[in-house]
């Protein structure tokens, strides 16, 4: 895990730095392709993802050393071609794992977070999951295991596979050619991101679209069907932990409710979106109709609400890149408790961002929180090897933190109401 954390330690900034120059791009050009509260929620979505994986929290059913020990059929020298077909693997098993996750209501849950932005963007390839608990994805790699793939390998190419899937996250690339014919291109992405009736579930290759001309999946982006983006079912919030867990959460409610002991077994393995049919009809849930005309998440927040946001977005990510430094020195307990701070910090900045007055909880909480450890400590996680002044700044933060929850729950919005009324 130490090294995989030194990795997102280089690659985190290169990314956010992306994602920095599409936005410049499009002031330039006058044709933003960002919103600036889903952007933060995007980028914190990210955060939460490397975090979680930088931690190893999830259980393994199967691991594929396991795997390549019990199955494997020959042996690949260490050639360049083990390189191709590992990573020919790796995207084989990564198109029936997306298209299981568009299938499967349960593994939908894990996969929503990554469509729920109303925009398509650099940004919103960053909204990758914490909620794929369950490491099964092993399995998938069982033609690498019979041929005897070393795991070595797959450990080096796997992360690399991912992040070869940022770049076509984008509006300014247009079709592509002969490319169009061999790998997912910004153009086929963005209709798989659609919630357009013609584009739903389709284009589920990752690197090579070959699997969807193949397996029946493929759709070209049409010039008269524009792509609307976003998830039938809205998030309607910006806090990524909440929509991690929102699918799963009405799941659960649906196989309380119902009354048919079937449905309460099946509704986890039926089609994405099946609910039992008397829960459907008592507690219904609201679907986008017309994908056309539908009002985007955008509650309202101010420009000192939205500098704030930034700001703690900046300095939580900040943090984070002091953890993965610092990985070996803070033990794995200590990572535990600076993993807390920053999803609890994430939660609580984002449910600020969505007006919510609770928000001013967590907030005060944390912060006291992080006063409190600062103080029995005399440090914050050993920063003060780094920099002698760095455990009183993290103080200052945790301060900022407390009076910017009070503020935006209490003064600003009478501010606003009071501007309102006159």
């Amino acid at each position: 895990m130490e090294s995989y954390a030194m990795a997102l330690l280089y690659a985190t900034p290169f990314f956010i730095g992306l994602v920095l120059i599409e936005i410049l791009y499009g002031r330039f050009v006058k044709d933003q392709k960002h919103n600036l509260m889903d952007t933060v929620s995007s980028l914190s979505s990210g955060l939460t993802n490397v975090v979680k994986d930088s931690l190893g929290l999830v259980i393994i059913l199967v691991s594929y050393p396991f795997l390549l020990e019990h199955l494997a059929l020959v042996e690949i020298k260490a050639t360049w071609l083990v390189w191709v077909v590992a990573f020919i693997a790796l995207d084989f098993a990564g198109y029936w794992n997306h298209r299981l996750s568009h299938h499967i209501n349960f593994f939908w849950n894990q996969h929503v977070i990554h469509h729920s932005s109303e925009e398509f963007n650099l940004a919103c390839a960053l909204r990758q999951p914490i909620s794929n608990l369950l490491g099964y994805y092993a399995l998938l790699l069982i033609p690498a295991a019979l041929l005897g793939v070393p795991d070595q390998v797959i450990a080096i190419l796997a992360p690399i596979h991912l992040f070869a899937q940022f770049w076509y996250h984008t509006q300014y690339i247009g079709k592509l050619g002969f490319l169009e014919y061999v790998i997912v291109t910004p153009s086929q992405h963005r209709v798989h991101h659609a919630i357009n009736k013609e584009y739903i579930d389709k284009n589920l290759g990752q690197i090579f679209c070959v699997w969807d001309r193949i397996f029946g999946t493929f759709q070209e982006e049409l010039d008269e069907v524009p792509p609307q983006y976003g998830v039938l079912k809205p998030a309607n919030t910006w806090n990524p932990i909440i929509i991690n867990f929102q699918h799963v959460w009405r799941l659960m409610q649906d196989a309380w409710r119902t009354k048919s002991y079937w449905d309460k077994l099946r509704i986890w393995f039926m089609p994405t979106g099946w609910r039992p049919q008397d829960v459907k009809v008592k507690y219904p849930v609201a679907i986008i109709e017309n994908v056309y005309n539908f009002r985007k998440y955008k509650p309202q927040a101010s420009s000192s609400l939205k500098g704030y946001s930034l700001f703690q977005l900046a300095i939580t990510t900040i943090l984070m890149l002091f953890m993965f430094y610092n990985y070996s020195d803070i033990g794995f307990d200590g990572l535990l408790l600076f993993g807390a701070f920053i999803f609890v910090g994430i939660y609580g900045y984002t449910t600020l961002m969505d007006g919510k007055n609770y928000a001013v909880w967590i907030e005060v909480i944390r912060g006291v929180g992080g006063l409190v450890l600062i103080y029995f400590t005399e440090d914050w996680f050993g920063i003060n090897a780094y920099f002698s002044m760095g455990s009183y700044l993290v103080a200052f933060y945790f301060l900022i933190t407390i009076f910017g929850g009070i503020y935006f729950t209490y003064f600003e919005k009478s501010f606003i109401a009071t501007d309102l009324a006159s």
